[in-house]
């Protein structure tokens, strides 16, 4: 008879012990981690009457596994829309709570004779909450359906984002004790620069593969391939100094952001059901006892701690951010446990030798005392707020509702164009400001020596190469980072005379950091005197702004990174319209594009001059889709048409670019129709009753196939307008909309090309597939 491995014998040991505890958990309406770390303990070396762990090693290596199952469930439900839905109460709120519970848990391990890392460590543990704990409470509770739930899952899905950037620094703090304070804050930039690197290269490139393979991907290849990327981003993050634990995370947020994520969570659970089980069996080792008993007062105090201090600065949170009392106190009161993510941590720090042997233990038995309490806290919760309603002054009540209803009500008159612009333009320096300064650094450090080696004594050519290299993709870069996107900026120059100013001063910004990023290069590797540089750099940023080739290789990137990007919310989108039958035009069809018609009055000062003299799409993004003159109706009019006094002109474009235009022309005689006013594209085209047939604008679809000529050429270079008779205003790109899309876009087979024209159209375009 052959022997069983004990790492057979310990496993099946492990998960019948597991499988008892948890169901006598169940029984008495307990969280299943606790019958976890229970049977732990009861295997652990502490209990002599079960057969203990033989293959320590073994069980080791599955608790490390379990922690990177862990940790691409989590990721699995995290994306980055969810931190946009979460708003201002779930970050205020997180905010609060971990940088007050950080703080007083570093001081009071000061306080009670630990070392600093002790205490950092210990102020990061109680920060953290535990996001199943809180749900199944909420749930059992029969609570999911109140206001304070919703607060409390936003407050917590910031509060994990809190907890894996708290571990990358942790982890960088405690290899790097003995350097300088700038030192360790370069090292931790650096780490986070190719944290966002990672991220970002991730978000195109793994969707796109997907997109590809898709026909190929059954069940089980897609578990395979959801795991070599959990894996494989795992080993990744290792190699550059992160955490394993961090690259599964990652791994995982990118998978959310697919159409495939709830197939994958779906086919990942039993795996990580099974590992994370092992995982917290094996925390229930590391409880003693003994240990225990020594600090035990030191564990009720941490644990009276936690819960009044998360209470009382979640309740702040809640405050804060506009929520009422009871609404505050409730959301506060649901997450007043350490959670598992503290198991994490402490395990992190032990790992890196770095905490006590104390302090695994001691973090174990307060999440156990603190999830035991946390149900009786928020039933006390429930019947505190009214009390505090009825004791508080009323004055501070008063004054507390008004607060409220001053952060629900939006102010009149706000005006929402320098947030959304400032939105876009840093977002757009950030973006390619990360990727050139990674650029930079990933050449000067890493190709530039391997050249050098490679090269043997050819150093000038090793850096000739590294610089070529660099300065190429920066060009690319370069070229989407000085892209103005005009459309809020055009609002805001228009609208005040003293928007000007700031505007211009963004701008130079903007062309400061470039100036910066293209220096940076020959004066890392060459030395070169950074003046001479800048003078350089000018005409090179000049000519980045205004290169077609780079523009359209540009847009086609960005077309690509923010359909992967938004595909998970694209394809829910296009599902709901799809189930929708009085649909027509697709949902971005009806809410951004609208239409005004303007007459030329007797006043109007540019009579005869040309809708190209005019340029009025490139400087005013709006497009004249029809002109009526007398009983005359052009559609779609060409460039060369001359204006005349009497026309009456269809104006279409953004809601905001149809109004400024509007306000713009008024002075020059410019007005609008006296029963016009400004409506949807849909509403327009739908509402041409007392147009003849023959006269009316009409609206379709072209799917771009692959023998169609345009396919491959750039929309300026397409002919649509002459071969088609139509005027393309709008492009679907796998689901991603681009209302008036740039000339320099290429075309590509899949494209839905949204055109407009007449009944001359139609003809033209008969036989192909049609979206109407």
């Amino acid at each position: 008879m052959h022997a069983i491995p004990a790492l057979i014998s310990d496993l099946a040991t492990i998960l019948v012990l597991a499988a008892i505890t948890t169901l006598l958990c169940k029984k008495v309406n307990l969280p299943s981690v606790l019958g976890y770390i229970l049977a732990g303990f009861l295997v652990g070396p502490v209990v002599d009457i079960i057969p203990t762990i033989h293959d320590m090693e073994g069980i080791e290596v599955w608790s490390d596994i379990g922690v990177i199952f862990l940790m691409f469930g989590l990721g699995l439900e995290f994306s980055i829309h969810k931190m946009e839905e979460v708003g201002v109460s779930g970050f205020l709120s997180a905010g609060i709570q971990a940088s007050g519970m950080g703080v007083v848990g570093f001081f009071l391990g000061i306080l009670l004779g630990w070392d600093t890392m002790n205490s950092v460590f210990l102020g990061v543990m109680l920060a953290m909450s535990s996001t199943m704990i809180t749900m199944k409470n909420i749930e059992d509770m029969g609570m999911k359906g109140e206001k304070f739930s919703s607060l409390a899952m936003g407050t917590l899905v910031i509060e994990d984002i809190i907890a894996i950037f708290a571990m990358v620094i942790l982890s960088t703090i405690a290899v790097s004790q003995s350097i300088s304070g700038w030192a360790l804050a370069e090292q931790i930039g650096l780490l986070l620069l190719y944290l966002a690197i990672w991220l970002i290269l991730g978000i195109y490139l793994v969707p796109t593969m997907m997109k590809k393979l898709v026909g190929l991907m059954n069940d089980e290849v897609l578990l395979v391939f959801s795991l070599g990327l959990c894996f494989l981003m795992a080993l990744l993050a290792a190699e550059i100094g992160l955490s394993t634990e961090l690259g599964a995370f990652l791994a995982g947020s990118l998978l959310a952001g697919t159409v495939h994520a709830e197939r994958v969570e779906h086919l990942v659970t039993p795996c990580k059901h099974l590992f994370g089980a092992v995982f917290f069996v094996s925390v229930g080792f590391m409880v003693q006892p003994a240990m225990i008993w020594q600090y035990l007062p030191v564990i009720l105090l941490l644990s009276v701690v936690a819960i009044v201090g998360k209470l009382v600065l979640l309740t702040l949170g809640g405050l804060a951010a506009g929520q009422e009392l009871k609404v505050s106190l409730k959301a506060g009161a649901s997450q007043t446990q350490v959670g598992e993510f503290s198991f994490i941590i402490a395990g992190l720090g032990q790992s890196l030798s770095v905490t006590g042997p104390f302090l695994y233990p001691v973090i174990v038995a307060v999440s156990v005392l603190t999830t035991f309490t946390t149900p009786f806290v928020l039933k006390l919760a429930g019947m505190v707020g009214p009390w505090l309603e009825e004791k508080l002054p009323e004055r501070w009540l008063d004054r507390l509702e008004r607060y409220c209803i001053v952060c629900k009500l939006e102010k009149p008159g706000e005006d929402k164009d320098w947030p959304l612009f400032l939105k876009s333009f840093f977002r757009s320096i950030a973006l390619y400001g990360v990727l050139s300064v990674g650029t930079i650094l990933l050449g000067v450090r890493h190709m530039r020596p391997f050249l050098r080696e490679l090269l043997n004594q050819g150093d000038l050519w090793a850096d000739l190469t590294t610089c070529a290299v660099i300065y190429v993709l920066l060009a690319f870069l370069l070229a989407g980072m000085l892209r103005v996107k005009k459309r809020h900026f055009t609002a805001l120059w228009l609208e005040k005379r003293s928007n000007r100013p700031p505007l211009v001063l963004l701008l130079l910004f903007r062309v400061g950091v470039a100036v910066l990023l293209l220096v940076a290069p020959a004066f890392l590797i060459f030395q070169v005197n950074p003046l001479w540089l800048a003078l350089g750099a000018m005409p090179v940023i000049w000519v980045a702004t205004r290169s077609r080739l780079l523009a359209g290789r540009y847009l086609e990137v960005e077309a690509r990174f923010l359909a992967n990007y938004n595909e998970r919310r694209l394809v829910e989108q296009f599902c709901q319209e799809e189930g929708n039958k009085e649909a027509e035009m697709h949902h971005w069809l009806k809410e951004q594009l609208y239409v005004i018609t303007l007459v030329c009055s007797e006043a109007y000062q540019e009579e005869g001059r040309s809708l190209r003299q005019q340029n009025w799409g490139q400087v005013d993004h709006i497009k004249v889709i029809k002109i009526l003159r007398g009983r005359e109706h052009m559609n779609i009019p060409e460039g060369h048409t001359r204006l005349r006094k009497g026309d009456r002109l269809t104006i279409m474009g953004s809601k905001r670019a149809v109004e400024n235009f509007a306000m713009k022309q008024r002075p020059k005689g410019l007005l609008p129709e006296r029963s016009a006013e400004l409506v949807t594209l849909k509403e327009y085209i739908d509402h041409q009753e007392t147009v003849a047939e023959s006269k009316q604008l009409l609206c379709y679809g072209v799917r771009m196939g692959k023998g169609m000529p345009q396919q491959g050429k750039r929309i300026r270079d397409s002919k649509i307008k002459e071969e088609w008779g139509a005027f393309l205003f709008g492009l679907e790109r796998d689901l991603l909309p681009i209302p008036n899309p740039d000339p320099n876009i290429t075309l590509r087979t899949g494209d839905v090309l949204w055109v407009m024209g007449s009944q001359n159209m139609v003809s033209k375009l008969a036989g192909r597939n049609l979206l109407d």
